[in-house]
């Protein structure tokens, strides 16, 4: 148990304890003349706050909305159309979000096709991206825990007389309440802390504490205000954190079941056209917009003027930006994903492991503490490396090991999520069966255990391998020439005016897309363990 606890803890206390102190350390120290209060008050701190919040909220609740029919859909369809709906749901939610941000932008900006909507600049841009980023998280919590549900209870309620909607009401949804209230607190954990949406969806006019402390530090390096709305945001991230182990219950994951799915017909069957519709909707709108503009970067105007189309976006994939190609860049981001997630895995299956056998308040706890990292804003947690890496030698911020260890620090939370409830599933039986026979710890884990979590390690294997590759707010700060990934690229392709850095930019974004796409479909082939926290 003791070797199993160091390793997760010495990672967490290098790569995540050690950045965030040196930034509280720094507001202390470095006070540019004025107490933390003066600087609180001069960056209208609580302002920021308040918006913060009432944004995450807002987002959290159009995501449950949005989310609802996607969520019933995949609780009655057969299961190649469910498994085809979680691909579907989980790519947006783990692309970089500076692409969602100007996926959204090109959606509803002027020329876009919901620019009559008036939503460009507003909040509800913002909103709206939100829960195009987060309906995944609803979908596979909620979504997983309905289709495993045993039915037997609705059916009881029906055969006394109970409406379809009564049965629904009395019977289904107290027992979705957990879940559902497990992937909000999630769904606005995610939204307090986001970045890349608010930045480019924000125009400047709307910002929260995240998109504050990396103005403050890079648009105007004001170092002392930075830290001091940093202090305001790992505050914020603790207490949601803990309010939200204390008042979500916790979700038990259970073994995939081969149920046979009911036949859809009449009233159930047109319900589940128009989810399917509204799904698609919703969900390939944004990308096909992305795609669209990879060739089209113009807004405005005839789509028949000939002149407004161009490849010029995917001919500069193999064009040198400072040294390196775009295709160069997709594959360094290959390669540091591929060492983070040996990392996230290595460390996370660890905390899984030691949040397995821990019980009471430490283990209360520990999932506090595996979770802080991904609540923790990655804006954040990359500020705090920036003033770590320049206390240290040139030679230590250059090693080519920051960056993986970054994105791992990311991904490994999700990697416990994944793995944890899947342990929890294993029957105690059956390690007390095969150690009560003479078999070792490791036998027992290798012999019982691994053939029982084999898919759930996979899954979190493509998961953290696709966190790693779009990862973006943290990265951007201790990205290197020779060590730039392609989310680090397309944001400063961003930066740059012009159709042509546009049209690199979402030429770059599709490549993304399609890699992402391609993991997500092996992760769903191999996942087979329903009712998981994530």
């Amino acid at each position: 148990m003791g070797a199993i606890v160091v390793v997760p803890l010495l990672f967490l206390g290098v790569f995540f304890v050690w950045p965030v102190g040196a930034l509280i350390r720094r507001a202390f120290d470095v006070s540019d003349g004025a107490g933390l209060g003066a600087l609180l008050a001069r960056t209208d701190a609580w302002g920021l706050l308040g918006f913060t919040l009432a944004q995450a909220a807002g987002s959290t609740v159009v995501a449950l909305l949005v989310a609802a029919p996607i969520v019933w859909l995949v609780a009655v369809a057969a299961p190649r159309w469910s498994t085809a709906l979680m691909v579907l749901v989980t790519v947006p939610f783990v692309l970089p979000t500076v692409v969602v941000g100007m996926a959204f932008r090109a959606l509803l900006g002027r020329g876009g096709p919901l620019a009559g909507l008036g939503w460009d600049g507003s909040v509800w841009s913002i909103l709206a991206a939100h829960a195009f980023l987060n309906v995944a998280v609803i979908v596979r919590v909620v979504g997983s825990v309905w289709r495993t549900m045993d039915p037997r209870a609705e059916q009881a309620a029906r055969t006394l007389g109970a409406t379809p909607w009564r049965a629904f009401r009395t019977v289904v949804l107290p027992r979705l309440a957990a879940p559902v209230l497990a992937s909000s607190a999630l769904v606005f954990l995610f939204c307090a802390s986001s970045f890349g949406v608010v930045l480019i969806l924000g125009n400047g006019r709307w910002q929260t504490l995240e998109t504050a402390i990396y103005t403050q530090a890079i648009g105007y390096f004001d170092i002392p205000a930075a830290v001091a709305l940093s202090m305001v945001q790992i505050v914020l991230v603790v207490i949601v954190v803990g309010a939200a182990r204390v008042l979500t219950p916790r979700t038990e994951a259970v073994a995939a079941r081969s149920a046979v799915p009911t036949p859809l017909a009449g009233l159930r069957a047109v319900g589940a056209a128009g989810a399917t519709v509204w799904a698609v909707v919703l969900l390939v709108g944004p990308l096909a917009v992305v795609a669209l503009r990879s060739v089209r970067p113009t807004s405005g105007g005839s789509v028949t003027d000939l002149d407004s189309w161009t490849l010029s976006g995917y001919r500069s994939l193999t064009e040198s930006v400072n040294g390196e190609t775009p295709l160069q860049t997709l594959q360094y981001s290959a390669i540091s994903a591929l060492w983070a997630t040996v990392l996230a895995m290595t460390v996370g299956l660890l905390g899984a492991l030691a949040l397995a056998r821990s019980r009471g308040a430490v283990a209360t706890v520990g999932a506090g503490l595996a979770l802080l990292p991904l609540g923790v804003s990655a804006v954040t947690v990359g500020f705090g490396y920036l003033v770590v890496l320049a206390s240290l030698p040139a030679e230590v911020a250059a090693w080519p090991g920051v960056v993986p260890a970054v994105q791992a620090l990311i991904a490994a939370p999700i990697v416990i999520r994944i793995i944890a409830p899947a342990l929890a599933a294993v029957p105690t039986s059956l390690r007390h069966a095969a150690a009560s026979l003479g078999a070792s710890p490791w036998r027992v884990w290798r012999t019982v255990d691994l053939p029982l979590i084999w898919r759930s390690l996979g899954v979190a294997t493509a998961f953290a391998f696709i966190i790693a590759l779009g990862e973006f707010g943290a990265t951007g700060f201790v990205a290197r020439p020779g060590t730039t990934t392609l989310p680090v690229l397309i944001g400063s392709a961003l930066n740059r005016p012009g159709a042509d850095s546009l049209a690199t930019a979402m030429a770059c974004s599709m490549l993304l897309i399609a890699a992402t796409a391609v993991v997500v479909v092996i992760m769903e082939s191999l996942r087979g363990v329903e009712g998981s926290e994530f």
